[in-house]
């Protein structure tokens, strides 16, 4: 079996995911990929993608059944004709629980699509899960999944709401890796932090516990072999990311080549220590969803002229930034990158 899933990007889209794939990873050992989205055109974005993936596994011969699940997130009555129509298509399989009152309209015209607005999106999948695929028998789950309802929901008089509240800002404090540029060790990141939570779910005051730990526990994500602060971690684990994946990465600006980040801030440490890893790269470029952008060298390329010609910006020659005034966000990376290098071929041309 193949599971394709596709979830929201807060603690309750998160829930969903870690039980998911505590169920079809963990305990029954099925194929598991997951997307994340959040509202809007992102969303069509991602089934579109795995859509493409099913046809790819279909291509190749693929016989398993392929089952494409959508929580805490609503579509629209377009939305949904559309995915209806690609899943007929592809002989797949679709469902979706979600807890959005917006999907009501929705919701009555397809019986795929499950609509509940008294649970979180995190308990409907739980109880979903436990009916149809047998999961947590023991009850192991039940304490992370309570809280995060009662916090989703707003159950203020639950005795988890407050332990709710330090997850949720858990979540949505996490943003030392891009999610944009790599989704999954960002999924991977926020599936750890709910991980922790669960396991501080039965402390004694767990919600003070959990946050006064918290720092401790990002550290445990990013820390290798040496101890260092969790900025410095979290950079050096950047930064391996980076060159890793620096070809899918790479743009150039007159003959000179660069790598092009996106939203990642930290420039100083994250654009210097590339460049010092990565000798035969001459610039770091890392740009925001406003087009704001930051450049870095060591010393083989004038960023400040770069920076001037490219988004009427300056600076130092080894460090520098502007903007793109035309620049245009995307959540596809790819997208970003080819309309950054198309912006410095034209300003450069």
């Amino acid at each position: 079996m193949n599971i394709y899933h596709l979830s929201h990007i807060d603690l309750d889209g998160y829930g969903c995911q870690y039980l998911a794939d505590a169920c079809f990873n963990k305990q029954h050992n099925h194929k598991l990929t997951s997307y994340n989205a959040n509202y809007g055109p992102e969303v069509k974005a991602r089934l579109e993608e795995i859509i493409v993936a099913i046809k790819r596994e279909k291509f190749l011969g693929n016989e398993a059944e392929q089952i494409i699940l959508v929580t805490d997130l609503n579509l629209t009555t377009k939305e949904a004709k559309w995915i209806e129509a690609q899943v007929m298509e592809v002989g797949a399989k679709l469902q979706l629980l979600d807890h959005h009152g917006s999907g009501a309209k929705t919701a009555e015209l397809y019986a795929w699509y499950l609509l509940d607005t008294n649970r979180c999106a995190t308990l409907i999948t739980y109880e979903w899960l436990k009916q149809h695929h047998d999961f947590d028998k023991e009850g192991e789950y039940a304490q992370i999944v309570k809280a995060i309802n009662a916090i989703d929901i707003w159950v203020s008089d639950d005795e988890l709401f407050e332990f709710g509240k330090v997850g949720l800002g858990m979540i949505s404090g996490a943003r030392e890796i891009n999610r944009t540029l790599f989704p999954a060790q960002d999924r991977a990141l926020k599936l750890s932090l709910v991980e922790a939570m669960k396991n501080y779910a039965n402390k004694e005051n767990a919600h003070i516990a959990l946050d006064d730990d918290l720092h401790q526990i990002k550290k445990s994500f990013f820390k290798q072999k040496e101890d260092n602060t969790k900025d410095n971690l979290a950079a050096i684990y950047l930064t391996q990311l980076l060159s890793e994946d620096k070809q899918r990465l790479t743009i150039e600006y007159r003959g000179k080549k660069g790598l092009l980040g996106y939203n990642l801030g930290n420039t100083s440490i994250l654009g210097n220590t590339f460049l010092v890893e990565n000798p035969d790269y001459h610039f770091y470029m890392d740009i925001n969803w406003r087009g704001n952008f930051s450049l870095r060298s060591n010393n083989k390329l004038d960023v400040s002229k770069m920076a001037e010609e490219v988004g009427n910006g300056g600076g130092h020659p080894n460090a520098s930034g502007g903007k793109i005034k035309e620049f245009k966000d995307s959540f596809v990376y790819s997208d970003i990158k080819n309309f950054v290098q198309e912006y410095i071929d034209e300003k450069s041309a």
